[in-house]
């Protein structure tokens, strides 16, 4: 029994709109409404990521269009038009003349800037890495560049569908055809702006500038002035301690692939309906499959006091219930898993896209030190906004309302937080690591992007807050040294490099250091400063 292409062509389309409609069924549903703004704003970048969504829009509104301007030439007063200087007034073989130059002109344009665009995605892909593409393919000026090229082609044709030379009731839709003219304008600056963007946009310091800006904005997502210190101090039985000794069970991923997002008010919600505390090993951006452990849930002892906070009636208490389907059906919603990895807010991808230009820059292929330092530079900027704000929380809580409980006794005295969820969020010894280190060990061999790695340790050691932060950057000096000693290839080189880690190494441990310039000055350029007034004497 064979079966056609046709049926599987039919079984793809509806499994691709099954799955459309179990996102929008998911993102409508009463479980999520505490979270649907981040939805709907996780969802709105979805859109905008693909590439079709923006050229779809121009060319459904070139359709609308088309018809609307015919229609308004209809009972639009004929005479009026002739007394606009720049608007057509030809006969019917002089406006299809017309409107099939400017679909044909703009469709051959648009499969340029279709050439273009697959040109520029090809050298990027080689020089900056695979990764960076998004950044390319999620342009929204370039997309809708693209946009208004076939928008104004799909507008012409039924323009020229419209056009009859020898009906008199209708006549030549003028105004539709002047539109055509301005918009065939527009597509010719439109396309010079085009190129223009498409050459700024290969450059390196265009595409680090970029990567940078999406760094940045989820840094600020996440560190903010706000955190869980004070939720901490009033919650009760001391549960950041305790919840690890109550009854736990694994949480399990419903398939293999990347978590892209936590959804923290619904993980919240759903630990008051069950009791609990749910703790995430995971972190935004791991890989997992869907054997492996990526949290767990702490079950409530039934004769703790926050269960007595969950009910109206004073002699009924809601004990903390077992997880069911419906829980685990609730949780895979929380905490979306799919097969390819995406910058969502993970501030690691963020960084990583620096570190993987950079590290393309040292290839021997690329060999580009410059790129390298502009990359480091750019991750001093960002790893230093994180060391001197307030780290994110790992502890998420809900204070429970007036209507939660009927006990007067409970409503007088003041309501305390309960903890709800448990992160793990990356700390800044380990951003550093996977930044600056990682371009460390594969610039071991270059002495000038290691003195930039030692210039951006102490670049940090301005924006440090504790003692914790400052032995990070003496560990990370000690591994710049290191590096050094070990794969440079002239001892000149070494003692140039290890007498610049020295003097910062002094530098960070002196207390009086941020108030302070760092200028390292090597020996050859000191001596050669001590015998130029001799010499010139």
């Amino acid at each position: 029994m064979s079966t056609s292409p046709n049926d599987g062509f039919t079984k793809q389309l509806f499994v691709a709109a099954e799955q459309r409609l179990k996102q929008l069924s998911q993102l409508l549903s009463l479980q999520v409404l505490a979270d649907l703004p981040d939805r709907l704003r996780n969802f709105w970048q979805a859109l905008l990521g693909s590439y079709w969504f923006i050229p779809t829009a121009c060319v459904i509104l070139g359709i609308l269009l088309a018809p609307l301007l015919v229609t308004i030439d209809q009972s639009f007063d004929r005479e009026a038009v002739r007394d606009i200087t720049f608007a057509f007034t030809g006969n019917g073989d002089a406006a299809r003349a017309i409107m099939t130059s400017i679909a044909g002109a703009v469709l051959g344009v648009a499969g340029t800037t279709f050439s273009i665009t697959i040109a520029v995605l090809s050298m990027a892909s080689s020089q900056f890495g695979p990764r960076l593409l998004r950044n390319f393919l999620t342009d929204t000026p370039n997309q809708f560049v693209l946009g208004a090229f076939i928008g104004t082609f799909s507008y012409s044709l039924l323009v020229l569908k419209s056009i009859h030379e020898f009906d008199v009731a209708v006549g030549v839709p003028q105004l539709a055809v002047t539109f055509a003219i301005i918009m065939a304008i527009i597509c010719a600056l439109l396309l010079v702006y085009f190129i223009q963007r498409m050459v700024h946009a290969i450059q390196a310091s265009h595409v680090i500038q970029n990567a940078s800006n999406d760094a940045m904005n989820n840094i600020n997502h996440w560190y903010s002035d706000h955190c869980g210190v004070q939720h901490q101090r009033d919650i009760e039985q001391n549960d950041v301690e305790q919840f690890r000794t109550w009854l736990a069970m694994p949480i399990y991923p419903s398939q293999s692939g990347y978590l892209q997002q936590i959804y923290f008010e619904s993980l919240v919600t759903l630990t008051q309906d069950y009791g609990g505390v749910i703790h995430m090993h995971s972190r935004l951006g791991h890989y997992v499959t869907d054997n492996s452990v990526i949290g767990y849930f702490y079950q409530r002892p039934s004769d703790h006091p926050s269960n007595k906070n969950r009910t109206g009636t004073p002699d009924l208490s809601t004990l903390p219930r077992s997880p069911d389907g419906i829980f685990w059906q609730r949780l895979a919603d929380c905490i979306p898993i799919e097969k390819r990895s995406s910058p969502s807010n993970d501030i690691a991808y963020s960084l990583g896209q620096m570190t993987e230009i950079a590290v393309r820059a040292l290839s021997p292929g690329i060999n580009d030190p410059k790129t390298a330092i502009n990359c480091v530079q750019s991750l001093t900027s960002c790893l230093s906004v994180m060391m001197r704000s307030q780290s994110p929380s790992p502890y998420h809580f809900y204070t429970p309302t007036e209507n939660d409980d009927s006990d007067e006794s409970v409503v007088e005295r003041q309501r305390v937080a309960i903890l709800a969820v448990v992160t793990n969020p990356p700390n800044i010894s380990e951003l550093i690591n996977t930044s600056i280190g990682e371009v460390r060990r594969y610039a071991a061999a270059d002495l000038m992007v290691l003195k930039e790695l030692c210039q951006a340790v102490v670049n940090l050691n301005y924006a440090k807050v504790n003692d914790t932060q400052q032995q990070t950057l003496l560990n990370e000096l000690k591994l710049i040294k290191r590096a050094g000693e070990e794969n440079l290839s002239y001892q000149e080189l070494k003692d140039d490099l290890i007498a610049m880690c020295e003097e910062a190494k002094r530098f960070i441990l002196d207390e009086n250091s941020q108030h302070q310039h760092f200028n390292y000055v090597r020996e050859f350029s000191t001596n050669t400063r001590q015998a130029l007034p001799a010499t010139t004497k």
